[in-house]
């Protein structure tokens, strides 16, 4: 850790005015940053305050409650923000999500309220790894959320940071570079149907009875908020709750506890295959392409 850290940043309260550099958390448009501040806990971990926003043009709402994906695109910031401020990796370095879980206590969740709601997260850092020049390539972060000074939620994963030249390796021969310019000519889910506010928020269409990770809008503001070579794995989770919503016929729309494993990158070309098989209150899912499982996981509902 960072050992510079001033030491009254162990006792100052966590600020929700303002948010954090959107560099940090890899974005380019401000109003895509959660996080308002972290700082490191007296005794190992950190504290941070993100702000949720009432209304997400992305991701769907329950009701009066916020969308658990909020949940986990909190813990993708705090995946990116702790590593570069504190723990000295680089910003030219490409970060790899390898699996992620959620969860979330439908009797203590906040409800929606007129602006924005204060979401304190208590993160703990393991599993620290090294290259061989020192340097932090891999970490598991676990993190518990409080709105009101009662927990609601949990979240955590695993990441793995590659400078450019070993991203560049782990990339060769890749089959494409970049986001195709438009989205295929798909017949796709009716927005109500998978849980979404419009047309262009759905990500998966049909080819018969085929099921594939294919975005309507190529340009969409928070899943192509930045360039990136491989399907972003915000995407990934996505399609399997829209698969479930969609192959529940509508039954499966809001997951309080979920898991993601990715084995492989998924590429934008050809469109992965998702197989999604729903029993009771939970559905199983598993991306395919070219031959190979390219990530798997399950979702849960109450």
């Amino acid at each position: 850790m960072n050992t510079s850290v001033d030491i009254d940043r162990y006792d100052r309260p966590l600020s929700w005015s303002r948010t954090v550099a959107r560099e940090l958390v890899h974005r380019a448009s401000v109003a895509e940053v959660l996080l308002t501040d972290v700082r490191p806990v007296r005794g190992g971990g950190f504290e941070a305050a993100a702000s949720w926003p009432r209304s997400h043009p992305t991701f769907p709402r329950g009701g009066d409650l916020h969308s658990p994906l909020m949940i986990v695109e909190t813990l993708r910031q705090l995946g990116i923000y702790i590593p570069l401020r504190y723990l000295a990796v680089q910003p030219s370095a490409n970060l790899v999500i390898t699996d992620l879980f959620f969860e979330v206590d439908p009797t203590a969740e906040p409800r929606l309220v007129s602006g924005a709601t204060g979401v304190t997260c208590r993160v703990a850092v393991s599993g620290l790894r090294h290259d061989a020049d020192g340097a932090v390539n891999g970490l598991r972060l676990d993190v518990d959320y409080l709105a009101g000074g009662v927990r609601f939620a949990r979240a955590g994963g695993g990441a793995r940071f590659f400078r450019p030249e070993q991203y560049d390796a782990v990339r060769e021969g890749r089959t494409t570079a970049t986001a195709p310019a438009g989205p295929a000519d798909r017949t796709r889910p009716e927005p109500g149907g998978v849980g979404v506010s419009g047309a262009h928020d759905v990500v998966i269409g049909t080819d018969g009875a085929t099921l594939l990770v294919e975005p309507a809008d190529m340009r969409h503001p928070y899943f192509f908020d930045h360039a990136t070579d491989h399907l972003p794995g915000m995407i990934v989770l996505e399609a399997a709750r829209q698969a479930a919503a969609f192959v529940s016929r509508g039954r499966l729309l809001r997951p309080t506890a979920g898991r993601l494993k990715t084995a492989r990158f998924i590429e934008y070309a050809p469109p992965a295959r998702v197989l999604c098989v729903p029993h009771h209150a939970t559905c199983v899912f598993r991306f395919f392409q070219d031959g190979q499982q390219k990530a798997f996981g399950v979702l849960r509902y109450q």
